[in-house]
C-alpha cells in the first residue's frame, strides 16, 4: 500500500504529512527519520481498533 505524503524542511526540521489518511503528520531532524515516522503513522492507523454500535457493520473498499 502506498501514500501520497507532503514533505518540506522548516529550519532545522523536517515536516510532513499524509494526504491520503487525515491526520497523520509528524516531524523530525532528518528526512529518512520523517518518512519513517509517517509511515508508522499510516500503520498505527490502519491498524487502529474499531468498536461497532449496534446495527453497524465493517466493510472493506477495494480502490
Amino acid at each position: 500500500m502506498q501514500f501520497r505524503a507532503v514533505i518540506k524542511k522548516s529550519g532545522d526540521w523536517w515536516i510532513g504529512w499524509l494526504v491520503d489518511l487525515p491526520g497523520v503528520n509528524a516531524q523530525e531532524r532528518t528526512r529518512d527519520k520523517l518518512i519513517e515516522s509517517l509511515k508508522m503513522g499510516a500503520e498505527d492507523m490502519i491498524n487502529a481498533p474499531v468498536e461497532l454500535k449496534e446495527q453497524e457493520e465493517l466493510v472493506q473498499i477495494g480502490v
